[in-house]
Parts: structure tokens; sequence; C-alpha cells
């Protein structure tokens, strides 16, 4: 594939409306998965944005039909533990900027949002959904943990025992399901969480936004060490017989067989 190609294949787009920029996550070779390439976009323009004045919020969404379908497995190939921190650290300067920056973030759902999808869902501030909307955290398929803050952003949201269950058995929810917990914030019909999202992101910019900055700040009390704990376990867990079983798994399309190694 030509440089050229590559640019449009895997790409965030963006689009201002007002005050709002709309950023919009497009990989459709598969479904917006959150290649490294797209987090380092994401985080590009949301360092750029940071105390832009100009910028008084942010909505996130997917091209197409979905959201994010997750990590990208494709380029996960992780053969040190110094490669596995770096690949989290890097991730964690976004999460780090979406949680407790001074911009606010309204996500925008339609279709799926799983996996690195839920977390990037779960580190905004507001999450809008369609009617159609599915979401799941199935890391273990993979033989991963949850990461990009999902073991702290999550619990948040549901509670600590409704996140447990969702972290450990990966079983998909529906909007509905999924507004009835706490895990989204809005439903709208299908094909309308992105004007959704951006009606409540106006109401965002409409506030004062030191008020809205600190906020954000002491809501993000306690991120800093959940994202250290996650990245030494994470970068463990990159390593085993049991992550290339997941790997080995998905492209094969099978169920895996883990040995616990």
């Amino acid at each position: 594939m030509s440089e050229a190609a590559a640019e449009t294949e895997m790409r965030v787009r963006e689009e201002r409306d007002g005050a709002v920029l709309v950023l919009t996550l497009d990989y459709p070779r598969r479904r917006n998965a959150l290649a490294p390439r797209l987090r380092a976009d994401l985080l590009r323009i949301l360092d750029r944005v940071e105390g832009d004045p100009e910028i008084r919020a942010l909505v996130i969404t997917g091209a197409g039909e979905h959201f994010c379908s997750g990590g990208d497995l494709s380029g996960m190939d992780v053969r040190s533990p110094l490669q596995g921190r770096e690949r989290l650290r890097a991730a964690h300067q976004l999460i780090r900027l979406m949680v407790g920056g001074s911009t606010p973030v309204v996500a925008a759902v339609e279709g799926w949002c799983a996996g690195a999808g839920l977390s990037l869902a779960c580190a905004c501030d507001t999450i809008v959904a369609s009617e159609g909307a599915h979401f799941m955290a199935a890391f273990g398929k993979a033989g991963l943990m949850a990461d990009l803050g999902l073991p702290h952003t999550l619990p948040q949201r549901v509670g600590p025992a409704r996140a447990r269950q969702i972290l450990l058995y990966g079983e998909p929810l529906d909007a509905a399901e999924a507004q009835r917990i706490g895990l989204v914030d809005q439903v709208a019909p299908k094909g309308g969480a992105l004007e959704a999202a951006k009606a409540r992101a106006r109401l965002l910019a409409d506030q004062a936004p030191t008020a809205i900055a600190l906020t954000k700040q002491i809501l993000a009390t306690g991120l800093d060490r959940a994202l250290d704990e996650e990245r030494h376990y994470q970068s463990l867990l990159f390593l085993t017989d049991d992550h290339e079983e997941g790997k080995a798994a998905f492209f094969g399309k099978r169920a895996p067989v883990f040995k616990g190694s």
C-alpha cells in the first residue's frame, strides 16, 4: 500500500462545529480498531487542543457503522517487557488528557464499542449511544486484561460489582441495558448518536471553561495509580503464551484454548 493510500485507510478526521471539534476514527478495514497510529493521532490532536480557547468541547465518533471494534490485534506484536511498557505509556498519555485534561469529551457511539473502544468511550465525560449500539469488554479472549484506564473508569460509571461482571465475562450489552446500568448517559435513535452528542458538547462548550477543567481534574483523582498498575500487569500479559493463542484463535476464527502460561 502506498503512503497516500495508507493515509486514507487509517486516520482521525477533524471537523469544526463552532466551538466543538468532532474527531472521527476512520479505519474501515478493521471497523475503526484503535491501532497505535490512531491513538497517536488522537494524542497529537488532544495535546494541540489542550488550553485552546477556540475549542471548548470534543466529540469522538467512528466512521461508518461502528464506533470502535477494539485494539488492532494485527499490529499487536510485543516481544519484551520494555516494549509493552512503552506501548502503554504512549496510550496512557491519551487517556490522561481525555479523563483529566481541560477539554470535555463526548463519545458518539453507533454499532460496536468493544475492548479498547469501550476504554476510549469510558474515558469520555459523556457517552451518547444509538439504539443499535452494543458494548463489550472481551479482553480475556485475547489473553489480556482490560486496559487504557478501563479498570478505573468503568467502575466509576457502573459501580465495582457490575464492572467486575462486564470485565470478567466479556458478554455484550445493548444500548438499553447499558443506559440502565449507567454505562451510557443518553440513547438516541439509530443513526442519531453524532447529532445528539454534538448537542451535548455544545452545552459543555457554553460552560465556564476553567470550572469544567478543574472539575475534570478532581474527578480524575486516582487515575495515575490505576494506569501505573495496569501498565505493569498488561506488559506481562503481552508476553504470555495465552496471548499468542488468543491472537491465533482470533485470526483463525476459532475458540481459543488457554493453558494459563
